[in-house]
């Protein structure tokens, strides 16, 4: 269990750095980014796992095709594109914590599937990660309106965060389930072909996608307006190979050897590394309701992991 407990905290480090990428990026559209990591990512994938190609889509058949697209619109296009609107309208801290529900909604979803912990015993770890989401969205909405933000356009983008929530706990929930059920894949493969089915859609859309917003700023011009072409595409291969080719990996392994219910807390990582780099990127110290919806978070995660952890010790060992 603690290796997956490790390999989550690490993925969850590497997730945390696509909620910088649309306040790097603010010049492009969410679609943009969203089609321009996940062709990169396709393509990082396609040639990690090309000598391999062939034997692995023998092994596939139509309920894995079926997973993979709908996996890679839930869990990449669709929940990108919802989180980059979310950070331009509302801002990287209340989309990160927004996000950071995830445990509360995979845990009440998955709270039926085998080795979960009984919800009676997670009530309060689960409170306590409650209490910190509440702290940051009190400080988020109350921030705004002191700021002379518009009310309308954070509703807005909590509204797209709540969006992109609703895709990845699915997300989470199914991909979980599916591998357990489906052994024949190693986590680094399942994780290259989800890559290559993502990578697919992505190209499929994206020649329109551009055509309509690329027009013809580029060289000079393009850099002037903002939309910097080699930052675009320089931030976008390393959220491809660092978010999705490696933290989707470690990921399937986290999936593969802990409960749905512990995977879901888990994912506070993300949230937990995606505040520490909004922090670091705008060179400012988090407020004090910041401070203990973090202080909350970990809490909640780290006695969800000892309550997982007893629960593992005390099954019988099988002949």
């Amino acid at each position: 269990m603690w290796n997956g407990v490790l390999c989550g905290l690490l993925a969850g480090a590497l997730w945390g750095m696509v909620f910088i990428a649309p306040e790097i990026l603010k010049a492009f559209s969410p679609l943009e980014m969203a089609l321009g990591r996940y062709a990169a990512y396709g393509a990082i994938a396609l040639g990690l796992m090309a000598p391999r190609l062939g034997s692995l889509f023998a092994r596939l058949d139509r309920s894995d095709y079926a997973a993979l697209a709908r996996h890679a619109l839930s869990g990449n296009i669709v929940y990108y594109m919802l989180l980059a609107v979310a950070v331009k309208l509302a801002g990287v801290t209340p989309t990160s914590l927004i996000i950071g529900m995830l445990p509360i909604a995979v845990t009440l979803m998955g709270h039926k599937d085998h080795g979960s912990v009984p919800l009676r015993r997670l009530a309060l770890p689960l409170a306590m990660a409650a209490a910190g989401i509440a702290c940051i969205n009190i400080d988020a909405l109350s921030h705004a309106q002191a700021a002379g933000a518009s009310l309308w356009q954070t509703l807005a983008g909590v509204l797209c965060a709540t969006g992109a929530l609703a895709c990845w706990s699915w997300y989470t929930l199914d991909n979980a389930r599916y591998l357990k059920r489906n052994p024949h894949f190693s986590s680094a493969e399942w994780s290259a072909l989800y890559g290559l089915a993502t990578g697919a859609i992505a190209l499929v859309l994206a020649a329109p996608a551009f055509a309509i917003w690329h027009g013809d700023v580029t060289g000079a011009a393009g850099t002037a307006s903002g939309r910097d072409w080699t930052l675009f595409w320089t931030v976008n291969t390393l959220l491809a190979l660092g978010a999705s080719v490696i933290g989707n990996h470690l990921w399937n392994v986290a999936s593969r050897r802990v409960a749905v219910t512990l995977s879901g807390q888990l994912i506070l990582f993300e949230t937990l590394f995606a505040l520490l780099y909004g922090f670091i990127y705008k060179q400012q110290f988090p407020r004090p309701l910041e401070i203990a919806a973090i202080v909350l978070l970990v809490i909640g995660v780290a006695w969800s992991v000892r309550v997982h952890a007893s629960e593992e010790q005390a099954l019988p060992v099988s002949a």
